[in-house]
């Protein structure tokens, strides 16, 4: 499980994380207050709310290299509009911490 921040301005509630999620992903369901999906190479997706934060928890499959690809740009593009912040501004966080 990984808590991401929301950027200043740009918090989200879980029914909008949720709309993201679904175009996205194009799928998902919302089960006891958390937001599943899958997609490509990710075949579970948790998103909920967290003390202020996003927590999200993934399960991975092996898939051949192009969907993989293509799952990590749809999984950086959901967390760059659901936070705010891009790969590197949340690596850059990651490593401060």
């Amino acid at each position: 499980m990984r808590l991401y921040t929301f950027k200043r301005g740009h918090k989200k509630s879980l029914e909008e994380i949720g709309k993201i999620m679904k175009d996205i992903f194009g799928n998902v369901r919302e089960e006891n207050g958390h937001l599943l999906s899958s997609f490509g190479a990710l075949d579970r997706i948790e998103v909920w709310i967290e003390d202020g934060k996003m927590a999200a928890e993934t399960k991975s499959r092996k898939v051949e290299s192009s969907l993989a690809q293509e799952t990590l740009k749809r999984w950086n593009d959901f967390l760059f509009r659901a936070t705010g912040y891009t790969a590197k501004e949340r690596k850059k966080k990651m490593t401060k911490t």
